[in-house]
C-alpha cells in the first residue's frame, strides 16, 4: 500500500497539483514571459559572454580559473532537474489526454495530439506548465558557457548560437502554443538528463570517454529524432484540421536544421584532429 500511496503522491506532485492544473501563461505574471525580457536576456548573455573571454585574453591568463565544485553541482542539479521535467511531462500529458480527448478524439489519436494541438490550444494547463519549467531550465544551461571560459578560455560562436536559439525556441512555443513541443521536451529532456549526468560522473573524477564525442552523440540523436517528428508535423496540419503554432513550428524547425548542420561541420572537425593526434602518439611510441 505504502508504495501506491507514494507514486499517487508523486503523480499528484508532477500533474494534478492546483498550480500545473490552473497554469496559464502571462505576461504580466510570469517572470520571463515578454518579448522585451527575451531579448534583454540573450543579448545579456552573449554580451558577457564575450567580454569575459576578452577579459582574461587582455588579462593573459593561461591557465584554467579553479571552480571547484561548482561544475560537478551544477551539472548535478541540471540532471535532476532534466528528470524532472521529463516525468511531469510524461505525466501531465497523459493526464489531458485523459481530460480533453473528448474534444479532438474524432479527428486525432493520443499520439497524433502529441505532434498537433488543435487550432486554438492556448498555453495553459499542465503541459504548459512543465514547458515554462524547460524555458527556465535554458537560463540555467548557460553557464556551461562562463564554465568553459574560465577553464579552458574556449569560446566558441557556435555555443553561443546555440544557447541562444534554445532560449529564443522555448519560449515560442509557449508563446504561441506550438505544435510538437511535448514530445520535443520529452526527448530533450531524456537526452540532456544522461549528458549532465555524465558530465557529473566525469566531474567527480569517475573514468571517462572521449567527452566531445559523447555529448554529440548525444545531440546528433537528439536533433535527428526532432528533425522526424517535425516533418511528420506537416500531413497532420493539412490532413487532420490544421495545427496550433505552425509559425514557431516553422522557426524551430529552420533552426533544428541549422544547429544540425553546425555540429556535422564541428564533429568532423573533431575526427579530424583526433585522428592527427592518435597518429602523432603512434609515431611517438615507435621512436620510443
Amino acid at each position: 500500500m505504502a508504495p501506491q500511496m507514494l507514486l499517487h503522491q508523486i503523480n499528484y506532485l508532477l500533474s494534478e497539483h492546483p498550480w500545473i492544473v490552473g497554469f496559464r501563461w502571462s505576461t504580466i505574471q510570469l517572470w520571463g514571459s515578454t518579448w522585451s525580457f527575451l531579448i534583454f536576456s540573450i543579448s545579456t548573455y552573449l554580451a558577457a559572454s564575450i567580454t569575459l573571454h576578452l577579459l582574461l585574453y587582455l588579462l593573459g591568463r593561461q591557465k584554467p580559473v579553479p571552480l571547484g565544485p561548482i561544475p560537478a553541482l551544477h551539472s548535478l542539479l541540471m540532471t535532476l532537474l532534466f528528470v524532472t521535467i521529463f516525468a511531469g511531462t510524461l505525466s501531465s500529458a497523459a493526464a489531458e489526454i485523459r481530460d480533453t480527448r473528448w474534444f479532438w478524439r474524432r479527428s486525432k489519436t493520443p499520439f497524433e495530439w502529441l505532434l498537433c494541438f488543435p487550432l486554438g490550444t492556448r498555453p495553459s494547463g499542465r503541459v504548459f506548465f512543465w514547458s515554462y519549467i524547460f524555458y527556465l531550465s535554458r537560463f540555467l544551461q548557460i553557464f556551461n558557457t562562463f564554465f568553459s571560459i574560465l577553464r579552458h578560455r574556449t569560446l566558441s560562436y557556435v555555443h553561443l548560437l546555440n544557447h541562444s536559439t534554445l532560449i529564443c525556441m522555448s519560449f515560442l512555443w509557449l508563446e504561441f502554443s506550438q505544435s510538437y513541443q511535448v514530445l520535443e521536451i520529452l526527448l530533450t529532456t531524456l537526452v540532456f538528463a544522461l549528458v549532465y549526468g555524465y558530465r557529473f560522473w566525469t566531474e567527480i573524477g569517475m573514468p571517462k570517454a572521449n567527452f566531445p564525442f559523447v555529448i554529440l552523440n548525444f545531440q546528433f540523436l537528439l536533433l535527428a529524432c526532432n528533425l522526424v517528428g517535425h516533418v511528420w508535423v506537416l500531413p497532420l496540419h493539412f490532413m487532420k484540421g490544421g495545427c496550433n503554432g505552425m509559425g514557431a513550428w516553422g522557426f524551430t524547425s529552420l533552426i533544428n536544421g541549422i544547429v544540425l548542420l553546425l555540429l556535422s561541420k564541428y564533429y568532423v572537425k573533431v575526427t579530424r584532429l583526433s585522428k592527427q593526434r592518435y597518429l602523432i602518439s603512434l609515431k611517438q611510441d615507435k621512436k620510443r
